[in-house]
């Protein structure tokens, strides 16, 4: 790698502060309890998709140099340059806002954005055209494995009005060890590996979102705290393809709308507790299309309580919905072509809703259009822990 010089950009800006408890909703959605409740997941700042830049400093990147910001505050960069890294090493208080003002990076091994430390980082384009790269495999730092264009060790909000594209050719796409949000702007993420990965939530609110991923689309696991590892989605629209999961989540993977097209991927829509509130979902799947397995503490369940499902399964051992646990259909329009409807190994109950198997209207579950699971076992209860959330200040 070449050597680099470092420019180092310091200024200080206080910044507005919202501390959020994030928990179980108290609201019902057909006689069931959400497990994510929006609006304690996001705060005032990640849902503004314009920065104050009252007092914002403006930095020129330049090749060959990595500007290091230490200081809370707001930075607008803009410059087409190569082998540069943004790098935030600031205070574990610290929240920092970075503005893409027309910014191109193309890195060999090093991430274009390195949030080293902070306590949250915002990601913020104008409407503009923004650009990251990583060409090459990646260059660990020390003991942290970097892996991805933008990796953050902190809380990480994308948001802004204008396109952000994100190229890994080795790796991941956007990660962070964290939290990371999506409120905002257009992305077109291309990756060897996970295109967006995070420790302990994914969470989008907006934006318009067009994945090409290796490994994962989304995927969201704590290997250290099972409780954490979530996924939800509001509004906006993600279009995938991907090699293996489309949206992956540990603990709870909740959607309450917004439109998902998944084209291609191994399986579709996983986590431990998997429960659709509304939204439009498309998709076809070679193994699962909608699957709930035992991947923490939480009860295995697929709940379905209102939205718009279309699943395409190819040919052989392959289940549109498979529950290790049990599945519960309350309402929505689920429209189904596959060998295998249903697999569960708990209860199956369709308690309301349009549900059309392969041409058929159906009322009822029945063994016929079961895969190799069977509708067995007592109806498990409801949700075991807070749905992988934990409390964070924004």
């Amino acid at each position: 790698m070449k050597r680099k010089e470092i420019k180092a950009v310091a200024f200080t800006l206080a910044l507005f502060v919202a501390s959020f408890t994030v928990g179980c909703a108290a609201s019902q959605v057909e006689s069931t309890t959400t497990q994510i409740a929006p609006q304690d997941l996001f705060s005032e700042r990640d849902l503004a998709q314009e920065a104050d830049l009252t007092g914002a400093v403006t930095i020129a990147l330049s090749s060959n140099e990595d500007t290091v910001i230490t200081e809370e505050g707001v930075y607008v960069l803009s410059g087409s340059v190569e082998n540069t890294t943004v790098l935030v090493e600031a205070a574990d208080d610290a929240k920092i806002q970075i503005v893409l003002d027309g910014v191109n990076i193309t890195n060999e091994t090093a991430p274009a954005i390195y949030v080293k430390t902070a306590d949250k980082v915002f990601v913020t384009t104008t409407s503009s055209e923004n650009s990251l790269q990583v060409t090459g495999s990646f260059v660990a730092d020390g003991d942290t494995n970097l892996d991805a264009v933008i990796f953050s060790k902190a809380d990480l909000t994308m948001n802004g009005t204008g396109s952000l594209e994100v190229i890994s050719q080795t790796g991941n796409g956007i990660s962070s060890k964290d939290d990371l949000m999506i409120t905002g702007g257009n992305y077109t993420i291309t990756s060897a590996g996970d295109a967006i990965e995070a420790n302990d939530a994914i969470a989008i609110y907006d934006g318009d979102i067009t994945i090409d991923a290796g490994k994962d689309a989304i995927h969201s696991e704590n290997t250290d705290d099972t409780s954490l590892g979530s996924f939800y989605m509001q509004n906006g629209s993600v279009n995938i393809t991907a090699a293996d999961d489309a949206i992956h989540a540990n603990t709870v993977n909740q959607i309450d709308g917004g439109t998902i097209n998944i084209t291609s991927c191994a399986e579709g829509i996983e986590g431990t507790y998997v429960q659709i509130n509304g939204g439009e979902i498309t998709l076809t799947a070679t193994d699962d299309g909608i699957n709930a397995s035992a991947k923490s503490d939480l009860d295995v369940l697929i709940e379905v309580n209102g939205g718009t499902i279309d699943v395409t399964m190819a040919s052989g051992d392959t289940d549109a919905f498979d529950s290790n646990g049990s599945l519960t259909i309350n309402a929505g329009t689920i429209t189904i072509e596959a060998t295998s409807a249903f697999d569960t190994d708990g209860t199956a109950t369709l308690n309301g809703g349009e549900v059309i198997v392969n041409g058929e209207a159906i009322t009822e579950i029945t063994q016929s259009q079961m895969g190799g699971g069977q509708m067995g076992g007592g109806q498990m209860g409801g949700p075991g822990g807070a749905g992988g959330m934990k409390k964070r200040g924004f």
